[in-house]
């Protein structure tokens, strides 16, 4: 592991307690707890950013999408109504 740091700090008795229930149960001490519990966090608020962030890029995209198409769109009627003008003209 890389070189690693003491930190101290402060828990409520209740939290301690259930820390303290879970590290018996688990074999574990409370560091390695602490940390685990650092790197679920981290990731959990990784995977919450990038979601997010593939949101808002998906609302762009939406809204370019719908742009391209109402474009399309009209550009379809007016080839279609150059083209049955010109049927129209030959009868």
């Amino acid at each position: 592991m890389a070189e690693s740091k003491r930190i101290i700090i402060s828990l409520p008795n209740s939290l301690l307690k259930e820390v303290d229930d879970i590290v018996q149960m688990e074999k574990k001490n409370r560091s390695e707890f602490i940390r685990e519990a650092m790197k679920l966090y981290i990731r959990e608020k990784r995977k919450i950013e990038i979601r997010e962030t593939m949101k808002k890029g998906y609302t762009e995209m939406a809204n370019i999408n719908l742009a391209l198409a109402e474009s399309a769109f009209s550009a379809d009627f007016r080839s279609l109504d150059l083209y049955e003008a010109k049927l129209s003209e030959s009868e």
